[in-house]
């Protein structure tokens, strides 16, 4: 018999203003790395098919 059981945890932060800031500012420059290596993929891509 296989039994299949999935848990799932859900977590509430509640950050103070300063670390709403940094993490503003972290996923800002995530964001920006993600979309700039996004678009070399795709320049890459559009060259080489």
């Amino acid at each position: 018999m296989n039994t299949l059981i999935r848990k799932a945890y859900r977590y509430r932060i509640y950050p103070t203003v300063d670390q709403e800031q940094i993490f503003a500012h972290n996923f800002g420059q995530a964001r920006f790395v993600y979309n700039h290596f996004l678009a070399e993929c795709m320049d890459f891509y559009k060259k080489h098919k």
